[in-house]
């Protein structure tokens, strides 16, 4: 099976991607990690102005088969969570990379991304 892994984000081992746009650095996860837990039934995220670590426990993610914990892929200070997911955690699996959004921070270090799994990296991770 063959999952997305769009090129304009970086990826990490535990199957969370970030975005970057200026300081602002988006996340969720990846195609492969909801199409293993399967059908998505209820999402934690932390709250807006909690300040997370690199690799820091942010959440975690209920399916119908498991529970998994939710990793920041860079630190920084929670400027947003997607909201949606409170009444519609399904959104991760429709659309992992785009309306099932986790959540939003002012990155510390921007340049962190950097040290992240490449698309291509991460694409050799789950062959």
């Amino acid at each position: 099976m063959s999952f997305d892994v769009p090129d304009d984000r970086r990826y990490t081992e535990s199957h969370e991607w970030v975005t970057l746009e200026g300081d602002t650095a988006r996340m969720g996860i990846t195609d492969f990690a909801q199409d293993e837990l399967g059908d998505i039934v209820f999402v934690e995220l932390p709250a807006v102005g909690e300040t997370l670590d690199a690799d820091e426990e942010f959440g975690i993610v209920e399916s119908i088969k498991a529970v998994s914990d939710l990793y920041a892929p860079i630190a920084g200070e929670v400027t947003a969570v997607n909201d949606e997911l409170v009444d519609a955690p399904e959104l991760v699996n429709d659309d992992p990379f785009g309306d099932g959004w986790m959540l939003e921070l002012d990155a510390d270090d921007p340049d962190a991304v950097d040290e992240l799994l490449s698309p291509d990296e991460y694409r050799s991770q789950i062959r």
